[in-house]
């Protein structure tokens, strides 16, 4: 039973995705290419069961897909790391921040809808 009116953690990681899609492009264009490829499928895949999440036939399952999010966020975010504190690797301090808010509302729908 899908909801299609606005939703702010479905929207945030829509535009995440496509931040990371230009950033692992960017690194490609370095010849980083494990890297690029990592980051760009954990953090295409936050958006994607966000999406999956708004699909979901209980409760249970809900829960479980943004659980999924969030593993994928943390992921990405440590692909991020690696970046940030590699000297031959370029960074983005924005994708960091966005995903930091990202994580923090995805723990508070957990939370909440536990509850």
């Amino acid at each position: 039973m899908r909801n299609d009116k606005e939703n702010l953690i479905v929207k945030l990681t829509l535009e995440f995705a496509l931040d990371i899609i230009e950033f692992s492009e960017e690194l490609e264009e370095k010849r980083k290419f494990v890297i690029a490829r990592q980051i760009l499928k954990s953090g295409t895949s936050i958006g994607a069961n966000v999406r999956e999440a708004q699909n979901a036939e209980s409760k249970n399952d809900f829960i479980h897909k943004l659980k999924i999010a969030a593993k994928e966020a943390d992921e990405t975010e440590y692909f991020l790391l690696l970046c940030k504190f590699s000297k031959t690797y370029p960074f983005n301090e924005v994708l960091l921040e966005k995903l930091s808010v990202i994580i923090k509302i995805l723990s508070k729908i957990i939370a909440s809808s536990k509850s």
